[in-house]
């Protein structure tokens, strides 16, 4: 039995983002500063951030334009396959369907370019010359280095020293897109060096790399700094995803059941999940809404809700998220894309009105999940997207045990062609599993 692939010819790339904010009755809390605690104008922030990319961040548009070259870049790899994983649900003998979004079909090889492509395009339309950003296992620095070379922006990367080190190919993708990598903590910044001289031997987290990358895009006129996941703006871009898997399903004449995402800051997660918010929030569909996270960083498993930076070196506003503080330094696993302290504002509000439940997993039982998964479905995941599998694979078993057919869609948010240094680790035993305690 082979895998089913929705036929993407019936498939149309959408002509707008989805915009959650207007479906909440309150406003989400608005970005502080760290110092007066005041709120931020939406305006100051153009220090940062290209002007575009604010205006969708404080957007009440439930559908948001996207510029047509963005959307003519797009169609380099968009719509991606909708896939029912029929030798997995076989292997399992459960009488769910479950369906993935494969992510992986991007050049870089993941979710990550749904958001850099409008980013960097914003950017060039501003007369930027320079975009710095942060990177954990590499597919964010990779997404924005390949859309650097679509608009003709330089990108330069601080790339997380935990992840430099274990994915030496993600730096080769990197660079073969002309983006400049900088291992982080490094001692080109005030901010990285504060972190060295506090510990010489970090591992670096992605809070510590966004104070270097927003650092150097604060010192430059014509530089602005790009993030990859948890603010709105980001969420909002991913929703193309969640867009083409609600056609795709449709289309099929599929209801889902169960959504899956991985959940780092929680740009892959909110892009799968936020177009279906309108069938559960305003029409009252019942849909589980899985967020699994490391037990590494369980950031919405036992994360606190608060105000807190975004970075490590508290030079970014401060954000109402579930954080487990920003000095929180997590153990380096594989998973790098998942070591980030905090949530996304929206998430968050989902979580607190009970439409959004965390789950968290030892890295052990994530890879164990992914060698399953490549060996019916053929395709080896990501070590983040394979958090998502191993939920997926518990939900089927719990259809199986309760003999209830439903429908399951995650979301595979990467491929893992360039993490195959993690897969080594796990098949000679030498993975360990670490536990956050709060």
């Amino acid at each position: 039995m082979t895998n089913k692939m929705i036929n993407l010819d019936q498939t149309e790339l959408p002509k707008s983002w989805f915009n959650p904010l207007p479906l909440f009755d309150e406003p989400l809390p608005p970005p502080i500063d760290g110092i007066s605690k005041d709120p931020i104008p939406p305006e100051d922030l153009a220090k940062i951030f290209p002007k575009r990319s604010i205006e969708v961040e404080v957007s009440q548009e439930r559908r948001i334009d996207i510029p047509e070259e963005v959307s003519e870049a797009y169609k380099i790899w968009r719509p991606t396959p909708l896939i029912r994983a029929t030798n997995l649900e076989r292997e399992l003998d459960t009488p769910a369907k479950i369906y993935f979004k494969y992510e992986g079909a991007s050049p870089p090889g993941s979710h990550k370019p749904n958001t850099a492509l409008p980013q960097t395009y914003y950017a060039k339309q501003e007369g930027t010359k320079t975009l710095t950003t942060e990177t954990g296992a590499g597919q964010w620095g990779s997404a924005l280095s390949f859309t650097g070379t679509q608009f003709d922006v330089n990108v330069k990367v601080f790339m997380v020293r935990v992840s430099y080190d274990q994915k030496p190919y993600r730096k080769s993708m990197i660079q073969s897109w002309d983006g400049e990598i900088v291992p982080s903590p490094s001692d080109t910044t005030k901010a990285g060096r504060t972190f060295l001289e506090q510990d010489p031997d970090t591992d670096g987290t992605l809070g510590m790399a966004i104070s270097e990358a927003v650092e150097l895009a604060l010192e430059s006129d014509d530089t602005k700094y790009s993030l990859g996941s948890v603010l709105n703006h980001v969420l909002i871009h991913q929703s193309i995803l969640g867009l083409e898997t609600k056609d795709q399903l449709e289309k099929a004449g599929v209801k889902p059941d169960v959504l899956i995402g991985c959940v780092g800051g929680g740009s892959n997660f909110g892009g799968l999940i936020l177009p279906f918010l309108e069938d559960v929030i305003e029409g009252g569909e019942d849909i589980d809404v899985i967020a699994v996270e490391p037990t590494a960083c369980p950031t919405l498993s036992k994360g606190d809700e608060r105000y807190d930076y975004a970075d490590s070196g508290e030079i970014t506003p401060m954000l109402n998220m579930y954080t487990l503080g920003h000095n929180f330094v997590p153990a380096g696993i594989h998973a790098g894309g998942l070591r980030y302290h905090g949530t996304a504002p929206i998430l968050t509000r989902l979580k607190d009105l009970g439409y959004l439940k965390a789950r968290a997993y030892p890295q052990t039982d994530t890879f164990e999940a992914a060698m399953q998964f490549a060996n019916t479905e053929a395709y080896i995941p990501a070590p983040e997207t394979s958090h998502a599998i191993k939920a997926a694979i518990d939900e089927a078993l719990k259809a199986k045990e309760e003999n209830e057919e439903k429908t399951i869609v995650f979301n595979y948010s990467g491929h893992g062609n360039f993490d195959m240094s993690a897969y080594d680790a796990y098949l000679s035993g030498e993975l360990e599993d670490v536990y956050h305690e709060a």
